[in-house]
Parts: structure tokens; C-alpha cells; sequence
């Protein structure tokens, strides 16, 4: 009796289903999940389905329009990340004022899945939207939380305009009949996740030691990468998960290359069935080059997350008919990894409490972490001031989300692991936002950024999204 999920997104089991199968740390019986769902759509994933298409994405501005000239200076760049700076960011938003609404609706790939107090996942729903689907779409999943009905494409910037956002080079191989064809936005700094786990690897492997020291020396210069430096993994890791350093992420994926570890991560990744998880075209002489070869979707970065968070027993079966175990780290290098995305700096996407105001709308409720709050209650995350006081934000807080974000001007992405506190509800899920309404996008109703204050990163649409998912998530613990 194997573990399994219905098609139409996974399953969604009930609590007579689950006290019916003895299914709280055991295998789930596959008669009753299917009698739970009749092959429709799960719960949340036709509640997310609901959720994206409320917030009307497609009414954002465009602060570089195609037709402008400064569209033209961002397509495509060598390192992505390397102009995601505060400069870029206040020439975006000083064309604000000239914005068009966008040319067309944006892309977006949102997952959730519904985990049990094991951390078992129980139910999970994935949405795509794009000009080609105006109307997000629900994903079909197996029971292994996986699908063969997308053809995912790597991420194009002139292509989305081109193309009407389909895309051109595959990601994986042999979806030329999918039903759905999608191109997924590029992951920004959320690759960091890839990047640490296949670290936290080399570190359970013996190879490479958390206290010890590594001389990055890259050979190459890089204005994404910088110099050399010298610290310890441990530091670099803190670096490149809690403030999205892409120097100490540098540093760690120079360090995969010299351990020949790259293409051992990325045959990984296709063992565990995450198939469009793959670090690929980056350079081995500074650990930069990365660009829309770098792929990630919201379902496998979701599934991702449900291993490094943890869960008893097999969480599902790879490709090859072997079981997928949290085992793929250790249960030290998981609470690491775990410690490292609650320490997060940036929250201001799908939550926002390093804003605590009336814009951009409140999301997850989580706290900011200790670290980066001043004596007066103010955020500063690597020298970005915030200047709004967090604390009755802090207060309020109900779950702690261990999450990483990313951004560039046409990429925003947050991904993480949601978790009540005591008393406060006792959800539990992983929530994964892809979307390219990076920086380059604004709300029509955003009010100006105090001068010396890190401006607005991301539509607050984005933060809706975040909290209608946890209030559901909420309501759906109250019920058992």
C-alpha cells in the first residue's frame, strides 16, 4: 500500500480521511484519497487559483516600458543580479511618474502545500498565469506531487515580450505535447536555496566543514561576484540566506565547482524529481553567470522546502521508483538550513513586516527577526534602512516563516516555510510565489519613498496574496 496522491492538483485528505487511514506518520490509504477528491482539484489549489485572480495582477504600471529606451538596457544580462542595486532600483522608480500599465498580464507560478504536524504534505495546489492563461490555471500533480502536463520553458526577457510570454528553450526535455506550456520567471535569488542545499551537502558528505575557513580566489573578475575574501562556509552561508549576499553566494558556488559538485547537484535535483530545479551555465572560475539557465519552478522549490523542512517516512517516490526521504540532509544540517531562512532580512513580499504600515498591505505575519531591528524599533538589513518602527507589527506576529526572497527588475520571488506559533492557529505549509513583476513595476496608488529609505520593492499585490493564503491556511487548522 503506497503513498499516494489523486491528479488535479494533490489530493486533498480530510480528517475523517486521515483518521480513517492511520495516516498521521503511516502511508495513505489510496481508495479513500481518491474518494476524497473524485480527480478535481484540491481545496487550496482552487483556493489559490481564486486568490490570484482577484488581485487583478495585470492592473500593475510598468516604470520601463517596451517601447522606452531603458527597456532596451535590461534584457538579458550576463549576471542578472549584478544591476539589482539601489541605483537601478531609483532609476526605475524615477521614470514612476511616466509609467504605462503593463503591456500585457504578467507571468506568475504560485504553490502551496498543506503540510500535517508531522510535516507531511496532505495537500498542495499549483497556479500558472500568463497572457496565454489570463485566467490562472490549475496544475495537475501525480501522486508524487509532480506533473508531465507543463512544458516549462526557461525564462526569455525580450521573448516575453515577443513571444506573449511562451518561451522558446525547454527546460525539461520531452514536453512537446504538454497541455500547458508556461515559461517559467527567472528565480533570482532564490537559486541561493539550491546553492546552500548542495553546500549543506558537500558539509554532510565530510567534504567541506562549516567552522572552516574557504579562500575564495576567483580567477575572473565579476561585478556580481566581486574580490577575493576569506571566511568561514558558515558565514558565507548566513550571508548569502539571511541578506542575499551575492558575493558570499559567490564564494559558495565557486566552492560546488571546485568540489566538482554542480553536475552532482543537478542529477540530484532529477533523482529527487525536481526536475526544473537546475544551476546550470554557471561559472566555475567565480561562481557568477547567472542567468535564465538557472531554472526553478514553485512546485519542485515547494517540494524542496518540504525536505528541508522534514517529514517522517517517504515524502514521495523519484522518478527511478525509489523512496525521497528528508534523509537528502541531515537532521542537523535541515535545523542549520531552517535557522539560517528564520533569520531572513528581507521580508517584504509575501510578508511585510519590515514595513509595518498601511502600504504595502500587511502579509504572512511573521516577526522580524531581533537582528536587524534597532533600539527604535526600525529595520536595517545591510545598510537599507526601512525607517517604519516594526514593533506592533512584532506583537501581532503569529507564525514564523523560514523564507528566502529574490528580485530583479522583471523577477520576484519568496519561497518558505510557514509555521504557527504556540497558540496562535497551528498551520503549517510551504508557500512558493514565482512572478515577473519584479522592480520594474509599481502599484498605481504607491505613495513616494522618504529620502534614505530603501525604496518599495514589489507590488503590495503580492502581500494580499501571502495573507489570504495564511488566513485560509489558518481556517483550515481551525478545522482540524
Amino acid at each position: 500500500m503506497k503513498r499516494s496522491w489523486m491528479y488535479g492538483s494533490v489530493g486533498l485528505l480530510s480528517a475523517a480521511a486521515l483518521a480513517g487511514c492511520g495516516a498521521q506518520a503511516g502511508p495513505v490509504d489510496t481508495a479513500r484519497v481518491a474518494n476524497q477528491t473524485n480527480g478535481k482539484p484540491s481545496a487550496v489549489a482552487l483556493q489559490l487559483q481564486k486568490t490570484v485572480n482577484a488581485l487583478r495582477f495585470q492592473e500593475v504600471l510598468d516604470t520601463a516600458p517596451p517601447s522606452s529606451a531603458q527597456a532596451k538596457t535590461l534584457m538579458n544580462p550576463v549576471d542578472k543580479e549584478a544591476r539589482n542595486g539601489l541605483e537601478q532600483r531609483r532609476s526605475l522608480l524615477a521614470a514612476a511618474d511616466d509609467a504605462k500599465p503593463i503591456s500585457q498580464q504578467p507571468q506568475l507560478d504560485a504553490t502551496v502545500i498543506e503540510l500535517d504536524k508531522n510535516g507531511r504534505p496532505v495537500s498542495s495546489g499549483t497556479v500558472l498565469m500568463s497572457p496565454t492563461y489570463k485566467k490562472p490555471v490549475v496544475v495537475p500533480v501525480d501522486k508524487n506531487m509532480s506533473t508531465t502536463a507543463v512544458r516549462w520553458r526557461q525564462w526569455d526577457d525580450a521573448g516575453w515580450y515577443a513571444n506573449k510570454g511562451q518561451g522558446t528553450v525547454d527546460i525539461v526535455p520531452g514536453r512537446e505535447g504538454a497541455s500547458l506550456d508556461f515559461m517559467s520567471p527567472y528565480p533570482a535569488s532564490v537559486l541561493k536555496l539550491m546553492v546552500n542545499f548542495g553546500v549543506l551537502q558537500l558539509v554532510d558528505q565530510g567534504k567541506v566543514k562549516l567552522d572552516a575557513t574557504y579562500d575564495y580566489k576567483p580567477t575572473e573578475t565579476s561585478s556580481l561576484c566581486g574580490g577575493a575574501t576569506s571566511k568561514t562556509v558558515s558565514q558565507y552561508i548566513d550571508e548569502s540566506l539571511t541578506w542575499s549576499s551575492n558575493a558570499a553566494s559567490c564564494a559558495l558556488v565557486k566552492m560546488l565547482h571546485d568540489n566538482g559538485a554542480v553536475d552532482g547537484l543537478n542529477k540530484t535535483f532529477q533523482s529527487l524529481g525536481l526536475q526544473t530545479l537546475q544551476l546550470k551555465n554557471t561559472n566555475p572560475a567565480n561562481g557568477g553567470r547567472w542567468g535564465n539557465p538557472v531554472t526553478m519552478s514553485s512546485l519542485d522549490t515547494a517540494k524542496l522546502l518540504t525536505l528541508v523542512n522534514g517529514a517522517p517516512g517517504t515524502v514521495w517516490t523519484g522518478p527511478d521508483g525509489k523512496p525521497v526521504t528528508s534523509a537528502v540532509l541531515s537532521a542537523t544540517a535541515r535545523k542549520f538550513f531552517q535557522d539560517k531562512l528564520r533569520s531572513q532580512g528581507w521580508n517584504d513580499m509575501l510578508s511585510t513586516p519590515n514595513w509595518c504600515g498601511k502600504y504595502p498591505a500587511p502579509g504572512i505575519p511573521h516577526a522580524v527577526p531581533s537582528r536587524w531591528v534597532g533600539p527604535d524599533g526600525t529595520v536595517t538589513v545591510n545598510g537599507s534602512k526601512f525607517g517604519r518602527d516594526v514593533r506592533p507589527c512584532n506583537g501581532k506576529a503569529e507564525v514564523s516563516f523560514a523564507h528566502k526572497t529574490g528580485w530583479v527588475n522583471n523577477s520576484a520571488a519568496d519561497a518558505g516555510i510557514v509555521k504557527a506559533l504556540p497558540g496562535k492557529g497551528g498551520r503549517s505549509y510551504i508557500v512558493v510565489v514565482f512572478s515577473n513583476l519584479g522592480t520594474q513595476y509599481v502599484d498605481a496608488d504607491r505613495p513616494a519613498t522618504p529620502e534614505g529609505i530603501y525604496p518599495f520593492a514589489f507590488t503590495e499585490k503580492f502581500a494580499k496574496l501571502g495573507k489570504i493564503v495564511d488566513t485560509y491556511e489558518k481556517s483550515r487548522a481551525a478545522r482540524g
